[in-house]
């Protein structure tokens, strides 16, 4: 019992790091450049870092709970 969820521990660490790193690609190919102020890197960078990080572990997550929906759709039958 506790290696299925040491298990299901290190598939959501993944999970949410692999979407993580997608997403903060995709936003680098975004110019944000119009919506800051000038000579605001660090809080420019700080909210890119923010939003990257709640985007991807919100793909995250959906990918994780359909995942496991569909391991219980077993059950139905």
């Amino acid at each position: 019992m506790d290696q299925y969820f040491a298990e299901e521990a290190i598939m959501n660490m993944t999970s949410h790091l692999v979407f993580i790193v997608i997403t903060w690609r995709v936003l680098q190919s975004v110019n944000f450049d119009a919506f800051f102020r000038k000579n605001r890197v660090f809080e420019a960078r700080a909210l890119l870092i923010i939003v990257t990080i709640a985007l991807g572990s919100t793909v995250s997550n959906f990918f994780l709970d359909f995942l496991s929906w569909s391991n219980s759709l077993v059950y139905l039958f």
